[in-house]
């Protein structure tokens, strides 16, 4: 480990960078990345605005990110990686494949989508921006994290939805009001699925409200080469409702890229 707190990087071999969701942190891949360490080199980054990347941050958009995303691998580096985004991570992901795809020996949309905000979901983004303004992080937070486990699952991950409630509560007004419009803003990416050179692998959870069913099949299919893999009793946190699992079609991924 380095003594750098915006990105933890262990482990040795070809390399696979995590990109977490939004009000999220690094912190949230600890302990799912830990096992791949044994093969990979894994490299786990905060985004710009959290975590422990908060200061001076100008651009919040999906593209600045990226651009982020590319300027530190290039700190650390890496000049080939597989990408493994969640969420908010997973737009992210999908802004670098669009400019710098040559970097990409595959990508993971881990509960995540290449498909725009439809209307809807950015009236959403605009109430939650004014709920955030209104009464802050904190108050948001409350009603925030829960919905993202499975009903079923929440008893038996206390201690995650805590974990994320830390990191949520610690996150800048700014940085939850400046993320939640680059995601209302960020473009439909689809054309950038079906061009992809690389393999790409999808994770989805069947009882996931941020990324519904019928959204994911609309976009599975469009790479050249894809794997999909769907998650029964699973909402949006697959590295805490089924770690074993998404890390298991992860590994698969990643040794079928490398060898």
């Amino acid at each position: 480990m380095n003594g750098h707190t915006t990105y933890t990087s262990a482990g040795s071999g070809e390399t696979i960078v995590f990109l977490h969701g939004f009000c999220e942190s690094k912190e949230v891949w600890t302990n799912f990345t830990k096992p791949l360490q044994q093969k990979f080199r894994t490299i786990a980054l905060d985004l710009p605005g959290f975590g422990e990347n908060t200061q001076g941050i100008a651009d919040y958009s999906m593209e600045g990110m990226a651009d982020y995303v590319k300027a530190k691998l290039e700190e650390l580096n890496v000049k080939k990686c597989i990408l493994v985004g969640h969420s908010m991570g997973g737009y992210v992901s999908m802004a670098f494949a669009e400019k710098y795809s040559s970097m990409l020996s595959g990508l993971c949309l881990f509960h995540s989508s290449a498909l725009p905000d439809t209307d809807e979901k950015k009236d959403n983004r605009n109430k939650t921006i004014e709920f955030v303004e209104k009464h802050g992080v904190e108050k948001f937070m409350q009603s925030f994290i829960e919905p993202l486990f499975y009903s079923e699952n929440r008893d038996k991950l206390k201690k995650e939805i805590a974990l994320m409630k830390k990191i949520g509560v610690s996150t800048p007004k700014e940085s939850v009001t400046g993320g939640l419009a680059a995601m209302r803003d960020r473009p439909d990416r689809t054309h950038v699925l079906a061009a992809a050179k690389f393999p790409v692998l999808f994770i989805f959870g069947k009882e996931d409200g941020a990324v519904p069913l019928d959204k994911a099949l609309e976009q599975c299919h469009l790479p050249d080469n894809s794997m999909v893999y769907f998650l029964g009793k699973t909402g949006h946190m697959g590295m805490f409702e089924r770690t074993y699992e998404t890390r298991k079609a992860l590994e698969k991924f990643a040794e079928t890229i490398y060898g």
